[in-house]
């Protein structure tokens, strides 16, 4: 049987083949003559990029807390003992010490006569030691200016032929030293009255922002079905359909609650009551509380790796010393701690320590982390996927770029005002808003009139994200942000 091709019909074959008799063709016009045939389509997924979530730091470091509050607020100890920087030797009398600090703010001056200081002037190295003999009148002696004391130097001399007129003079009480028999009671001398010395804190506060994200399908798309078969980070795995983007959307909103804590920033153009996106209070993250109230350190190289990083370690001593601490670095960084690394021996200089992780290597290892001990300090080091990933901040590298962290491991302890009682808590931890009627930690849910939700007119179906949280650093002194040049 023979058709007359009529208007692009075709002849039919009596058998599966291939003639050119019965192929629609394609070589007409715009189209191509291989378009013919059907492609060979992998249905699996590529995962060109690997693991591609980048949260999961906070989850190592910190814990996840529960407020009520539009704000959160702790108090962090100050230090024990007396001490004053920036003090100058008076040029107007031998023996005064001015306790005014160079930018001209006026002290408290808490020192009593018959106390025992060290005095140093940090730049040329000079060190003397001597008595408290009078101080001003408020603390109960008889000087009229009261940001001054005056010294008795045991040497003999005085302070300003010691000193002469340095303005780079740190003091610090050591104890006292009274005669026989004698009282604290009022007036100069011996019977002087001693300053009571109030304990003070420093209050910090933070506040929550609110995160949000949505993922939109129209009904009409929701009806042209497309498989894919994937296995993404979350743990999904199988053939998916359009609900693909809703998980990927969740995973991305997921790195968005850890880099809001991570990257946040306090606005100054904030307006009391004005929630104008550019007059929104903001929050202060990880990056912005070690660079406000923690250490900073630039350029650190493997040339001079173990030099620098003494430095590091010697002021950590000035500061709350804690033992165990977790690096976080990008590929570079952890390249040159590799590299000074391999310049410790083992033994009491060096070697390496696994304490955090219960001594074992294998846990800390399996977790990423590879520990070394140097002076008194245990550290883990790992590297920080944040740090190196493409779509952040891998893709700057040089000045002022971050390249790592150093956060202490363990629990600080702070005043809480609401439970009016010292509370242990990690040094890095998240507040998220919650109460008995909404919990705003991780919220979700479907609106529109497709894929199950019925909820409005909308021809959609509009998958709803939302959390509100900040991010509590407590004890940020003892932190370091580690910084290119």
């Amino acid at each position: 049987m023979s058709l007359t091709p009529q208007f692009g019909s075709i002849i039919p074959s009596q058998k599966q083949q291939a003639l050119d008799t019965n192929f629609l063709k394609f070589d007409e016009g715009d189209n191509d003559f291989a378009q013919q045939y059907l492609p060979e389509i992998y249905e699996q997924e590529v995962e060109r990029y690997g693991n591609r979530t980048l949260s999961g730091f906070l989850r190592m470091v910190g814990a996840e807390m529960p407020m009520t509050s539009d704000q959160v607020i702790w108090s962090e100890q100050n230090r024990l003992h007396i001490a004053y920087d920036d003090v100058a030797a008076n040029l107007g009398t031998a023996s005064h010490l001015d306790l005014t600090t160079v930018n001209g703010t006026t002290v408290v001056n808490v020192i009593s006569i018959n106390d025992t200081i060290v005095i140093m002037d940090v730049v040329s190295g000079t060190e003397a030691k001597g008595i408290v003999t009078d101080v001003p009148t408020v603390n109960g002696g008889t000087l009229g200016n009261a940001a001054h004391i005056a010294v008795q130097l045991y040497t003999g001399s005085d302070v300003q032929s010691v000193f002469a007129s340095s303005t780079t003079l740190k003091i610090f009480v050591y104890g006292s030293d009274y005669t026989k028999g004698t009282t604290i009671g009022t007036g100069a001398g011996n019977s002087a009255t001693r300053v009571s010395v109030t304990p003070q804190f420093t209050q910090f506060s933070n506040s929550p922002v609110i995160i949000r994200s949505q993922y939109v399908i129209s009904g009409s798309d929701m009806a042209q079905i497309g498989w894919v078969e994937v296995a993404t980070e979350d743990g999904a795995s199988g053939y998916l359909w359009y609900l693909k983007a809703e998980s990927e959307t969740r995973l991305r909103f997921e790195d968005y609650l850890e880099m809001s804590m991570v990257e946040g920033e306090l606005n100054t153009n904030a307006g009391a009551g004005n929630y104008q996106a550019s007059k929104l209070p903001g929050t202060q993250g990880l990056f912005a509380a070690i660079e406000d109230r923690g250490n900073v350190n630039v350029g650190f190289t493997a040339a001079a790796g173990l030099t620098q990083f003494d430095e590091i370690l010697k002021n950590l001593d000035t500061q709350g010393a804690i033992e165990e601490n977790m690096l976080f670095l990008q590929r570079q960084t952890a390249l040159d701690f590799d590299d000074m690394l391999s310049q410790i021996s083992t033994g009491a200089e060096g070697g390496t320590a696994f304490g955090l992780f219960e001594n074992s290597a294998e846990m800390a290892l399996n977790l990423g982390f590879s520990g070394f001990r140097r002076g008194s300090y245990d550290f883990y080091k790992t590297d920080w996927k944040y740090l190196n990933d493409a779509s952040t901040r891998g893709a700057i590298d040089g000045v002022n770029s971050i390249e790592g962290v150093l956060v202490p491991a363990g629990t600080s302890t702070v005043y809480d005002q609401i439970l009016g009682t010292n509370i242990r808590r990690p040094f890095l931890h998240v507040r998220y808003r919650a109460s008995q009627g909404d919990d705003r930690r991780m919220k979700s849910w479907l609106t529109g009139s497709a894929g199950g939700a019925f909820t409005s007119t909308l021809d959609a179906m509009e998958v709803n994200f939302l959390s509100e949280r900040c991010l509590v650093t407590q004890a940020a002194n003892n932190f370091v942000l580690f910084k290119g040049i």
